[in-house]
C-alpha cells in the first residue's frame, strides 16, 4: 500500500513543475495579447477604464490605416535589404575567421584571439562617433551602406561561438579529407560547413533579430524617409501622432514588425537549442 508514493510524489512534483511555467509564460504572453487586443479594437475604447481586454467590435481595418499612414512598404523593403545582407554576411566572414583560429596554427594567434575577446567589451556607444566621421568621409551617410559593409568582417561574438563549436569537431575529419586530396578551402566547405549548421543557424537568427530590430545605427545614419527601417519608420510613425491619441494604429503596426522574427525563430528554435547545447563541447 505504501509503494504508489514515489509514483504519486513525481505526478505532483511534474504537475507543480508544469503550472510553474505556465504561470511564467503568462508574463511573457500577456504583452503580446494586450498588443494584439489593442490593435483590433475600436479607438472609443482604447483608454477606457477599466480596460477591456476583448473589443466589443473587432476592427481589422486599422491594420490597412496604420500600413497606409506612412510609406512603411519602403520601411519593410530597406529592412529586408539590410537584414538580409547583414545575416549572410556575419555568417560567412564570423565562420571563416572562426575556422582559421580553430584550426590553423601561426605566431601570434592566442594574442590576437585574446584582442578578439577584448573588442567584445567596448561598447557601441564608445565608437559610435569615429564610426561616424569615418562614414561621413567615405560618403556613406543617409545610405544603407553603413548598416551593412561593416557586417562583412564579422563580429566578435560570432567568432568566438563559431570558433568554441568548431573544437568540438574531431581533426580526424580534416585529416581524412587531407589524404583524399582536398585543401583547406575544401575541407572547409564540404566538411567542415556542413557538421556547423547548428551553430550557423544560431548565428543567423541572433544577426537577424539585431538587423532587424536595430533603431539606433538607422537614426544615427540615415536622414532620408526613403532610407527608413522598420523600426525607425515606427519611431518616426508614433511622432507623427504625439499631439493625439492613436494608439490603435501604433499597436497594429508594431504587430506587424513583430511576425517575421517570431516565425523565424519558432522554425528555427530547434537548431538554437542544439547549437547552444553543443557549443563548446569536446
Amino acid at each position: 500500500m505504501i509503494a504508489p508514493a514515489p509514483r504519486l510524489s513525481r505526478s505532483a512534483g511534474w504537475v507543480t513543475k508544469h503550472a510553474l511555467l505556465i504561470l511564467c509564460s503568462l508574463f511573457f504572453v500577456a504583452p503580446f495579447f494586450w498588443m494584439l487586443s489593442t490593435a483590433i479594437k475600436p479607438a472609443s475604447e482604447v483608454l477606457v477604464y477599466p480596460p477591456r481586454l476583448i473589443p466589443s467590435a473587432l476592427r481589422f481595418d486599422n491594420f490597412v490605416a496604420a500600413w497606409n499612414a506612412a510609406p512603411f512598404g519602403t520601411y519593410l523593403k530597406n529592412t529586408l535589404l539590410v537584414t538580409g545582407l547583414d545575416t549572410v554576411a556575419q555568417i560567412a566572414s564570423s565562420a571563416v575567421v572562426a575556422y582559421g583560429f580553430a584550426r590553423f596554427r601561426f605566431r601570434g594567434r592566442d594574442a590576437l584571439f585574446a584582442v578578439l575577446l577584448a573588442s567584445m567589451m567596448i561598447p557601441w556607444d564608445v565608437t559610435m562617433i569615429p564610426r561616424y566621421i569615418e562614414f561621413n568621409a567615405l560618403g556613406w551617410i543617409d545610405t544603407l551602406k553603413p548598416l551593412i559593409v561593416p557586417n562583412f568582417f564579422g563580429a566578435p561574438f560570432f567568432i568566438f561561438l563559431l570558433r568554441q563549436f568548431l573544437l568540438s569537431i574531431p581533426r580526424e575529419l580534416d585529416e581524412a579529407a587531407r589524404i583524399d586530396g582536398a585543401n583547406a578551402l575544401q575541407i572547409f566547405l564540404w566538411v567542415i560547413v556542413p557538421l556547423m549548421r547548428p551553430a550557423l543557424i544560431v548565428v543567423g537568427v541572433f544577426e537577424m533579430f539585431d538587423a532587424w530590430n536595430d533603431y539606433l545605427g538607422p537614426l544615427i545614419f540615415l536622414n532620408s524617409d526613403s532610407h527608413y527601417t522598420l523600426m525607425l519608420g515606427i519611431a518616426n510613425f508614433h511622432g507623427m501622432f504625439s499631439g493625439q491619441t492613436n494608439i490603435q494604429a501604433l499597436m497594429a503596426i508594431t504587430l506587424i514588425a513583430c511576425i517575421p522574427p517570431l516565425l523565424v525563430f519558432v522554425a528555427a528554435q530547434r537548431h538554437i537549442t542544439e547549437g547552444v547545447a553543443t557549443t563548446g563541447i569536446k
